[in-house]
């Protein structure tokens, strides 16, 4: 068997964006195969290194209900060098969490994606600049309408950033739409976008397809896009929001694998 422990920390963390996290940071271990490949069996796809069963860091089986998934993560092991960089494995480090952390605490993690619904970032709206304003009113609107007219919640809006509280009826509705995807990996996933979006409106709307990936990390950075216009680019700031993209299409690509 092998064991991913040794590089990838172990991932009982129940939050899907810490725990995948946890598992970019060095020393970068040397790579010890030459194949990585897939096979089903018992109704899985695992993931075989050199046709030894891969595991997780918390020593299960690194096993996947879907073969597209499987492939997903036997295509970021195949690539990697002659060092492995779990930095580069966004699927892997997903996959990690549902099968450690999420799997055995679905409650807990579907009550932390409920929470972000009592303060979404859409919900929270500028008055100035009108151009600003014209640009998050373009990209929000069309969720709020959807969350409207598929689950009947209706959200609140504030100018600023004082707190406003949601209707209870919105906040449940949501949850029960975060409860209709019982699979660990559509939670991880699910939660990894929100995270890095800081709306569990956006990433609903996202995977139910009413809106595409990129239209969707595009309503999650509207602010930082209209001050990149104003004053310019900040290449640290654009490399922090390149990686943390290629998470989120990480995120969409694994829960698109898994739910559909």
């Amino acid at each position: 068997m092998t064991d991913q422990r040794d590089w990838f920390p172990p991932t009982d963390e129940p939050n899907p964006m810490r725990a995948a996290q946890a598992g970019m940071k060095p020393p970068l271990p040397k790579r010890f195969y030459k194949e990585a490949s897939v096979e089903a069996r018992d109704g899985l796809h695992f993931l075989t290194l050199d046709g030894r069963t891969a595991k997780t860091p918390g020593r299960q089986a690194l096993a996947v209900p879907s073969r597209g998934l499987a492939e997903a993560l036997a295509a970021e092991w195949a690539g990697q060098g002659a060092e492995i960089d779990p930095a580069t494995m966004p699927v892997t480090r997903i996959v990690n969490s549902a099968i450690d952390g999420v799997a055995p605490r679905k409650v807990e993690v579907i009550d932390d994606l409920a929470r972000y619904a009592g303060s979404d970032l859409i919900c929270y709206r500028v008055g100035e600049p009108a151009r600003l304003a014209e640009a998050q009113d373009a990209a929000w609107a069309p969720i709020l309408d959807w969350a409207r007219e598929v689950h009947g919640a209706r959200f609140a809006l504030a100018e600023g950033v004082m707190h406003v509280a949601q209707p209870d009826e919105a906040v449940a509705a949501l949850r029960k739409a975060i409860e209709d995807f019982d699979s660990p990996f559509a939670l991880a996933a699910l939660h990894v976008m929100t995270t890095l979006s800081g709306s569990v409106l956006i990433s609903l709307a996202h995977a139910s397809q009413a809106i595409d990936v990129e239209q969707a990390w595009a309503a999650a950075h509207v602010d930082e896009l209209f001050q990149e216009s104003v004053w310019g680019e900040d290449y640290e700031a654009m490399e922090r929001r390149r990686r943390r993209e290629a998470d989120f299409r990480a995120a969409s690509q694994v829960f698109n694998l898994v739910a559909r």
